[in-house]
């Protein structure tokens, strides 16, 4: 799960595609990206860290150019300690191409056994993005005849993409001398939009916050399996280049990943999780009588929208009991996991009068492994709580993700055959309610407007219900993908529920 944007506009953009990235933080934490291009000729820096740290004024001096792109890295895939790993990746033929990338590809492996031995091109990184940026290079190449460049040979490339690589994938890449590319995975998994500024500035972007934010207009979400090619002088030229394209968008991104400011879909990220509060205010009725809780308390930050739903609609007072630390380091980086449960309570500090003597029920957005859930539960029963129940938003998480999100193997997961009372035996609270997954998906639909990508198929909803959109991923594969899952030394990093970064952070 990344964030990327891409701009074409008459004016130097490296300052834009910044603030762009600035605003996608949240999506990723671990390395940072910008590329420019001024004359054919690309300007790259990128490096490990956050934005405001990778990026300095010296590094924006050097990204000259009227069109460019950026991405916020989070790896899923590959080396998370590798330089050469941050986005955005380059090959100097055809054109010249670099290219960002959010999502996974789930035949990864496959692809590089056919790019070394059929398309002899070189894969240097354990990324998966190399590999589709290679596979677009590849296309490209095949569908090119002469300059100057055409959209109907764009598109006849990405067709050919889209024929080869399976997984989620939302893409921007710049075509020396010609233009941007943009393009969606046929079931629209991971999230993709486009706007314009007042001056005629195209803006492409994971979020629409990347947009309003920058004082661009939010025009469309780009359809599942459309590519949309902008030129340099910034005419726009779409064509959906997949068959049987259907809108199924990682329900995640509503539950916990996007910013709710933001609109994915046609889906108001806010909305939805205030939805997602009203159908977990029947589930806690039916297993808690309102009467027993004297308090609901949101742990920070994704769940507040929905735990305000859930107590306006039982009538119970809301309260914020846990403060949050924002200038200590995540937690997921600490190594071991006694240094990681250490670091839960630098990160989250209690109001003790919040809880001292009540019964509370503290609101989650998702539980997946379990281990920051029953900190914090005892966390409230030091502060003095007389009982204490805990409601998730979500699901029990019972699946591996295999389209970005970085989520435990499902061994790790604590809901994974178990059940919901052998859970809350182990979280260690008095009462565990999970919200339904039906109720989930139609709290989410119900939160839809009028959008210009056609109708909601469904959702990926894979690990909540085990049910894989590409229809293309077995058993194997997620022992294979797992295998690929981020290299690192023993200790030094938790790729658990707290390695997602949390859209308010």
């Amino acid at each position: 799960m990344c964030g990327i944007v891409g701009v074409v506009s008459a004016t130097p953009v490296n300052q834009l595609i910044y603030d762009a990235l600035l605003l996608l933080q949240h999506r990723g934490q671990d390395a940072a990206g910008i590329v420019t291009q001024l004359d054919r000729k690309f300007f790259m820096h990128k490096a490990k860290g956050m934005v405001r740290d990778v990026f300095r004024t010296r590094n924006m001096r050097a990204l000259p150019g009227n069109c460019g792109l950026g991405q916020v890295r989070y790896p899923t895939a590959g080396n998370a300690f590798s330089e050469e790993e941050a986005q955005p990746f380059y090959v100097n033929a055809p054109f010249g191409l670099v290219l960002v990338h959010n999502g996974n590809l789930t035949n990864a492996q496959a692809l590089k056994t056919e790019l070394f031995s059929i398309d002899h091109r070189h894969i240097n990184t354990e990324s998966d993005s190399e590999v589709l940026l290679n596979v677009l290079a590849h296309e490209l190449e095949k569908t090119t005849r002469g300059l100057p460049l055409k959209p109907a040979d764009v598109f006849a490339a990405v067709r050919g993409v889209n024929q080869r690589i399976k997984g989620s994938y939302a893409v921007i890449a710049l075509i020396a001398g010609h233009g941007l590319l943009a393009f969606r995975d046929p079931h629209g998994i991971r999230p993709l939009c486009m706007g314009r500024g007042k001056d005629g500035t195209v803006m492409l972007a994971s979020e629409s916050v990347a947009l309003e934010g920058t004082m661009h207009q939010f025009e469309r979400d780009v359809a599942p399996g459309e590519a949309v090619f902008v030129d340099l002088q910034g005419h726009v030229h779409s064509e959906v280049c997949a068959e049987g394209a259907q809108l199924d968008p990682c329900i995640f991104e509503f539950v916990y990943l996007a910013r709710p400011d933001s609109t994915l879909d046609g889906i108001s990220v806010y909305q939805a999780r205030l939805n997602l509060g009203e159908t977990l205010a029947k589930r806690v009725i039916s297993t808690v009588p309102p009467s027993d809780i004297d308090v609901i308390i949101p742990i920070p930050e994704s769940s507040r929208p929905s735990a305000t739903q859930l107590a306006h609609l039982l009538g119970i007072p809301y309260r914020e009991g846990f403060v949050k630390n924002r200038y200590v380091g995540r937690t997921f980086i600490m190594p071991g996991q006694g240094v990681r449960k250490k670091s839960v309570r630098q990160k989250l500090n209690v109001i003790t009068s919040e809880f001292k003597g009540r019964n509370v029920l503290l609101v989650d957005d998702s539980i997946v492994r379990g281990t920051t859930s029953k900190e914090i539960v005892q966390m409230a029963r030091d502060a003095g709580a007389n009982k204490v129940y805990m409601a998730s938003a979500a699901p029990p998480v019972r699946f591996p993700n295999v389209y970005g999100i970085d989520m435990p193997t499902k061994e790790e997961l604590v809901a994974h055959n178990r059940s919901v009372e052998e859970i809350r035996n182990i979280i260690g609270c008095d009462a565990l309610i999970y919200q339904d997954v039906d109720a989930m998906k139609s709290a989410v639909a119900s939160a839809r407007t009028a959008s210009t990508v056609g109708k909601l198929h469904g959702f990926d909803a894979s690990c909540f219900d085990g049910v894989y959109v590409t229809g293309d991923v077995s058993a194997d594969d997620i022992v294979r993908i797992n295998e690929n899952r981020l290299k690192v030394e023993e200790g030094d990093a938790d790729n658990s529920r707290l390695a997602l970064p949390n859209a308010s952070e």
